[in-house]
């Protein structure tokens, strides 16, 4: 059985207490879901984007079922949204559903895929799933909505700074079912492009580069802390070059290799059509209907 406890980071863990201590942050979070946009976005997908299934796009499909069996949770909705720039998300507290772009699709490699997937799945087994579609919301109609409920910019600072450290725990899910590795190659595809681009990266000077962005950040001064919070404060995400130094790092950890064992590994055959496990009783796949 997974246990978010034993892949979260320590300062997603950290962040989300501080966000948490802000009075009202969950009531609000949960009404603006309840009271329609969370339906107005999964309308949204239905009506703009592909819902993957066995019988819709299954080579794109058949990624999701194996990460959900590892990972022992429910499959949510699985979409493919047509933009050509590389992206995925999660969004949905009660409607759950994960989105990837034909861009992200046609960038990486199958298993870079599975990373992705992965990573997204971890939002939702993490529980991050009510504040991560807060932060979407956010992002897209501005923080004035709150300005109603006397919240405004703190409330998405602190939102967007838990959003960046959440970010690494889900890494770390990415890196339990894949490697920390492919991880690695996802972020340097998502940095510098294609596998043609980045194929002979060397990851021990991408982490350095992490090393000395951290020795900035923190260099003493009020006016550097200032400037330097203020280029990332808008940021969902932290840079591609500090999340591949936190992977690798975790990856050498006895941690990670206990991660590994969590996850939910089974000896039944798989449908090369849906990717769903088929008892190993059965000849026919039971989902899609294909030979075993």
């Amino acid at each position: 059985m997974i246990k978010p406890a034993e892949f979260i980071h320590p300062e997603d863990a950290s962040a989300l207490r501080a966000l948490k201590a802000i009075p009202g942050v969950t009531r609000i979070s949960k009404t603006f879901l309840e009271y329609g946009y969370e339906k107005m976005y999964y309308g949204q997908n239905l009506g703009s984007c592909i819902r993957l299934s066995p019988t819709q796009l299954p080579h794109i499909y058949k990624h999701l079922p194996p990460i959900c069996d590892k990972l022992d949770m429910d499959e949510p909705e699985f979409y493919l949204s047509m933009d050509p720039q590389p992206n995925a998300w999660t969004f949905g507290e009660t409607y759950k559903f994960i989105c990837v772009t034909s861009g992200l699709i046609e960038m990486l490699e199958d298993d870079e895929i599975d990373a992705v997937i992965a990573h997204e799945c971890g939002h939702i087994i993490c529980q991050h799933s009510l504040y991560h579609s807060m932060a979407r919301l956010m992002l897209e109609h501005g923080y004035e909505m709150l300005l109603p409920f006397g919240l405004s910019e703190p409330f998405l600072l602190a939102l967007f700074y838990w959003e960046r450290k959440g970010e690494l725990s889900c890494d770390r899910i990415a890196a339990a079912v894949t490697s920390p590795d492919v991880v690695t190659r996802v972020q340097t595809r998502l940095s510098g492009g294609s596998k043609k681009l980045t194929a002979n990266i060397n990851i021990n000077e991408l982490v350095g580069q992490a090393d000395e962005f951290e020795k900035i950040y923190n260099e003493k001064g009020v006016w550097n802390r200032a400037v330097q919070m203020y280029g990332i404060m808008y940021r969902t995400h932290p840079y591609s070059a500090v999340r591949v130094r936190e992977v690798q790092k975790w990856g050498k950890t006895a941690e990670y290799l206990k991660s590994k064992g969590l996850l939910n590994v089974s000896n039944n055959a798989r449908c090369k059509t849906c990717g769903k496990q088929i008892p190993n009783v059965n000849n026919f796949c039971p989902f899609c209907g294909c030979a075993k």
